[in-house]
């Protein structure tokens, strides 16, 4: 939602999910073009009800709900679709825990002691320099700080790198624009209906600190773990102190336009323009960061509400759009972060998030 106030925060939201598949399916070799299922049930909890949730398998026919799979779908993929049954999925095959095969995956700086001293005298400065401004009403943004344990860091990289294999989505910590899809140029955050608000030059410099670090291998500490419910999902690995930045939301750039009727679950408002024509959305179903492993809240239930640690905000930097996922409260270790994929929009279907 944007506020009348041009300086307001700009919350994101996602794209509305596509509309469910009939509970009618197209049987494959068949002279009929349809199949009536009406009377189908779901596997896990033997209802029928809420039909336009039941997802068929396309190679036993049975029927599951989307809010009864593990982990949980949140809309109808496109395309075939088997069950786990069926699909004769494995574990997560975990990536290897060997040092130059993380820093060759992530494109680590090979930097010398002396450089990762450096950055860390800068962090400690960047860290003073924000106490001496308690006076100002606007809180600035700060750095995350990494593990001090390089093995524990690179324990964190390769559960990214994990998660990211098993996605089928190459590791990429800036937008990325493609041929077929939005140019550079479309990103153009005077377009954002009601304005946005711009990134101060100091939180600019800490955005490029946190870069900066994770392109020297101070990872942040957070670690992506599997969830029979919630699949991939994020947890902090240590202390995380709010108004932390987690990270920036990445991946292709690409039209609403072209995008409405996508399945993908992670897309991310990039811009909203008075010109539908004009909006855009991040896709980072191929390429992309820890952002897309964050999950979502319920927020239809109180409870769920509760969970929110981070919150989504745009800003304009250097008259661009970006999208940084930011703590919204002190995080404990071990803490899962979650936050609103709908702001006050509503828009997403997140009543079966757990």
């Amino acid at each position: 939602m944007v506020s009348s106030r041009t300086t307001t925060l700009v919350l994101r939201r996602r794209t509305r999910a596509p509309k469910p598949r009939s509970s009618k399916t197209p049987l494959p070799n068949s002279s009929n073009s349809w199949q009536d299922y009406s009377d189908t049930c779901c596997e896990q909890c033997g209802s029928g009800d809420n039909a336009a949730e039941l997802l068929l398998c396309d190679k036993c026919d049975r029927g599951f709900h989307l809010f009864c799979l593990k982990p949980i779908l949140v809309s109808v993929p496109k395309g075939s679709w088997v069950c786990r049954s069926c699909s004769n999925d494995k574990k997560v095959k975990y990536f290897p825990l060997v040092q130059t095969k993380i820093v060759d995956f992530f494109r680590i700086q090979r930097s010398s002691e002396s450089t990762q001293k450096l950055s860390q005298d800068g962090r400690k400065r960047r860290r003073r320099a924000s106490s001496l401004v308690m006076s100002k009403k606007r809180r600035r943004l700060l750095p995350f700080n990494p593990s001090e344990d390089p093995a524990r860091r690179l324990e964190q990289m390769a559960s990214l790198a994990t998660a990211l294999t098993a996605s089928g989505t190459e590791f990429s910590n800036v937008l990325t624009y493609m041929p077929v899809m939005a140019p550079r140029s479309a990103n153009h955050a005077a377009l954002e209906r009601g304005g946005m608000q711009v990134l101060s030059k100091e939180d600019t410099e800490t955005l490029n600190l946190c870069k900066n670090m994770m392109e020297k291998g101070e990872w942040p500490p957070l670690m992506v773990v599997f969830d029979p419910r919630e699949g991939f999902t994020v947890e902090a690995d240590r202390f995380i102190k709010d108004l932390t930045i987690i990270t920036e939301y990445v991946g292709d750039v690409d039209y609403l336009k072209n995008r409405e009727n996508d399945d993908g679950d992670s897309m991310m408002t990039l811009i909203s323009a008075a010109d539908p024509s004009k909006s855009l959305v991040i896709c980072p179903d191929k390429h992309g960061n820890i952002a897309r492993f964050i999950n979502g809240i319920n927020n239809h239930t109180w409870d769920g509400k509760k969970k929110q640690n981070v919150k989504c905000v745009r800003y304009d930097v250097d008259g661009e759009c970006r999208v940084l996922l930011i703590a919204n409260r002190d995080i404990p270790k071990g803490e899962r972060l979650y936050y609103d994929y709908n702001g006050y929009e509503h828009e997403y279907p997140t009543q079966h998030f757990v």
